[in-house]
């Protein structure tokens, strides 16, 4: 997990961490993913000014692998000096090794962050979920641990001024913020009060933005006015745009796929006016209007 000098911002990535959430919840089914209503609390992965960093982050790897429901995974936390904020070696367990790039020690308050992050690898590798290729599968990695409940604390430690800039994970900070409104908006839970970083508060509200207009797309019955008028056009035309996010099949009946705004799975329904649809993987009630 990287930290780097020159942040990249926006939503380069967003179609991975749609495709990652929709991955976690055919992993994790319905029920496996609601079990992590709750996020960690930042007294979780608080440090308290004289303790020792050794110990301290001993005691914060602990509450992950409790959040994670890990018990019988025992991660082994060192400091190195490395390029990296952090890096782990999965291997068959029960004893994973961490190793936290050294500057830690000194900032204590980013601890939680580096190790929401590794601590999840050893999560999604016992899972067996892993995507292709390395740039996807820690694109899933900080996914998850945001949807999960952990990665709340990898888009505080963004901070970005004249004096010091960090950014943790490989998602931009509006990306971190969009997984986490996406996770606000399913399990009501508002994360906001927990920045401690002006620009992390920034980024989640940009991130926010573009989660609720998921929900504003057509076929969606909370389309706006021009959304709805391209579709009506695109209906009657018997086809849309790549840009569009859904597609006409058929004739006879004539359906309309589209992403649920929640999962992002592809959903199939009828050309057929207003009704309620429901997710068959996540269980979102969508109100249509086809």
């Amino acid at each position: 997990m990287g930290s780097d000098l020159a942040i990249e911002h926006g939503f380069p990535h967003v179609e991975a961490v749609r495709s990652a959430i929709t991955a976690l919840y055919k992993r994790l089914s319905y029920d496996g993913v609601r079990s992590f209503a709750a996020s960690l609390p930042p007294a979780g992965a608080a440090f308290f000014d004289d303790e020792d960093p050794y110990l301290g982050v001993q005691r914060v790897a602990g509450e992950m692998v409790r959040h994670l429901r890990l018990p019988d995974a025992r991660m082994i936390v060192s400091f190195r000096d490395m390029r990296h904020a952090g890096s782990i070696e999965l291997a068959a367990g029960p004893e994973y090794f961490i190793e936290l790039n050294s500057r830690f020690k000194s900032h204590r308050r980013d601890i939680g962050a580096a190790l929401a992050h590794e601590v999840m690898h050893v999560y999604l590798h016992r899972l067996g979920l892993e995507l292709p290729g390395t740039r996807d599968n820690e694109i899933l990695t900080d996914t998850a641990a945001a949807y999960l409940g952990a990665g709340w604390l990898l888009l505080d430690a963004y901070r970005e001024s004249s004096v010091s800039t960090q950014k943790l994970g490989y998602l931009t900070p509006e990306e971190f913020g969009y997984v986490l409104a996406k996770r606000a908006l399913a399990f009501g839970e508002d994360p906001s009060p927990w920045f401690t970083s002006p620009q992390a508060y920034d980024a989640y509200v940009r991130g926010r933005e573009k989660a609720r207009r998921d929900a504003r797309c057509p076929p969606l019955a909370a389309a706006g006015r021009l959304g709805r008028h391209r579709y009506v056009r695109d209906r009657r035309a018997g086809s849309a745009g790549s840009d569009a996010g859904y597609a006409f099949e058929g004739q006879d009946p004539r359906r309309v796929t589209f992403p649920c705004p929640t999962c992002h799975q592809r959903i199939r329904v009828p050309v057929r006016g207003r009704f309620a649809a429901r997710c068959g993987l996540c269980r979102s009630v969508l109100d249509c209007d086809t």
